[in-house]
């Protein structure tokens, strides 16, 4: 292509980044960006400066003849963007310690994608990935904006809801890390081709079927998982607790390990309030872990990303994002498993929904799996109630109403008392106030 390949990385100083960048060199041959751009917010410059230090050794140890620039003047950085990415948290970790703890504070679930806290998160969150549209229609309206950014179920909906943008793909580490285990747990090898029937939300996909060179080998993995046989994917944020073999018989399908919080809601919540009344959440792991990574990447011998790097949680976010820029840039039309709107291929949800699924990837952007065009209908109930939340929580974010806030909230199979609803809004409206100024008049009701 004789255009010049320009990627622009929102939220630049995360210490995801130099996972970005790794995965940008390993396929310099195939996808040779000219110019990846870093901007942050001036909260974040310190970690921007680090971040870009690190990124330049990076490229000089490969030998690519890639430029790297920072910036916190957004609009500009955009000038002539091929792809867009975003990874960014409104508030810092500090916002996030928060959703965990204060929903923990009134005997719920503290997370950061779902319940209380993944709706104040997306509530913070969306208005910002709304202004970056908006830059990007106007400065750039031929690139692509790759998400990676929580609850990226919740932003996706609330961005083909809610905008005329099309150009938009949710990418989340959750189905990688369940395709990896796959590979390793049916003894792959490296040229064997896997195939998967992924279907849900974000953060609630099933597995359906595995193809390894097209032959289905679902009954093998179901059965290795379910009699325990074969330890079940999870993350490293998450308590790794099994599913019941009867549950996972039952279903005859896979559930991504985020199912636990419905699924075991009672162990989690448990798990969850015996740290809180330690005094600990998961903010505070992952601030230590990132505080490691910072010294880490200060070093001025180091120039790779760090092993540590995996301990953060959402490892492998950043290669599924240059895969999904590697596919659209070279019209590959492979598989990949993104946070798309449907536009009707699945034949038991309304049509307008955004979901996460199996999907092919080329210049035109995302395209559902021809093979998936129905859901089961045993998870369904589960998938509309998180649905019907999510539309909810993106309706809040565009509103700056409290009635919606509180709708949403009440829509969360996460949260059993309206009067806690109400508590919880307000609590969590007043600590995220700086962060919420479309929320402004229903915070300055509370002092009336």
């Amino acid at each position: 292509m004789d255009q010049k390949l320009k990627v622009v990385t929102i939220g630049g100083g995360s210490s995801y980044t130099p996972e970005l960048l790794e995965g940008f060199i390993k396929r310099y041959h195939e996808l040779p960006i000219d110019e990846l751009w870093l901007v942050d917010v001036k909260e974040g410059e310190e970690k921007l400066n680090i971040i870009y230090d690190l990124c330049q050794r990076m490229i000089a140890k490969a030998g690519v003849p890639m430029k790297v620039f920072k910036s916190l003047d957004r609009r500009a950085a955009l000038q002539d963007a091929s792809f867009v990415t975003t990874q960014l948290r409104v508030g810092q970790l500090q916002a996030r310690e928060l959703d965990e703890r204060i929903p923990l504070s009134h005997g719920y679930l503290g997370q950061e994608t779902n319940g209380a806290g993944g709706l104040f998160k997306g509530l913070r969150t969306i208005p910002v990935i709304f202004d970056i549209i908006k830059d990007v229609e106007e400065i750039c309206p031929q690139a692509w904006v790759i998400n990676f950014t929580n609850p990226a179920g919740m932003v996706t909906e609330a961005v083909y809801r809610h905008t005329n943008f099309k150009r938009f793909i949710g990418v989340c580490n959750i189905p990688i890390g369940m395709k990896m285990f796959i590979r390793d747990v049916l003894a792959m090898k490296e040229e064997d081709e896997l195939s998967i029937d992924l279907f849900g939300l974000n953060h609630m996909v099933f597995i359906k079927d595995v193809w390894v060179n097209g032959e289905s080998r679902f009954s093998e993995l179901m059965d290795g998982v379910a009699s325990g046989t074969m330890a079940a994917a999870s993350v490293k944020n998450i308590f790794d607790l099994p599913f019941s073999e009867g549950l996972l018989r039952a279903l005859n399908l896979l559930p991504c390990s985020y199912l636990l919080y419905y699924i075991k809601q009672k162990e989690m919540l448990a798990i969850e309030m015996g740290e809180y009344y330690k005094g600990g959440v998961r903010a505070q792991v992952v601030q230590k872990v990132e505080k490691e990574l910072f010294d880490l990447y200060k070093d001025p011998e180091l120039a790779v990303k760090p092993k540590a790097l995996e301990q953060r949680g959402g490892a492998y976010y950043s290669d599924a994002a240059c895969e999904v820029i590697n596919a659209i840039y070279n019209d590959k039309q492979v598989e990949h498993y993104v946070n798309v709107p449907h536009h009707g291929q699945i034949d038991n949800i309304p049509a307008d929904w955004s979901v996460e699924m199996t999907c092919i990837l080329g210049r035109d952007g995302a395209k559902p799996h021809p093979r998936l065009t129905h859901f089961d209908e045993k998870v369904l109930g589960l998938i509309y109630t998180i649905k019907g939340f999510e539309i909810a929580a993106s309706q809040a974010a565009v509103s700056g109403e409290l009635n919606d806030v509180l709708l949403a909230l009440n829509l969360s199979p996460l949260i059993h008392s309206d009067m806690d609803a109400e508590k919880l809004a307000r609590d969590m409206l007043i600590a995220h106030q700086k962060w919420l100024p479309r929320f402004a008049g229903a915070i300055h009701a509370f002092d009336q």
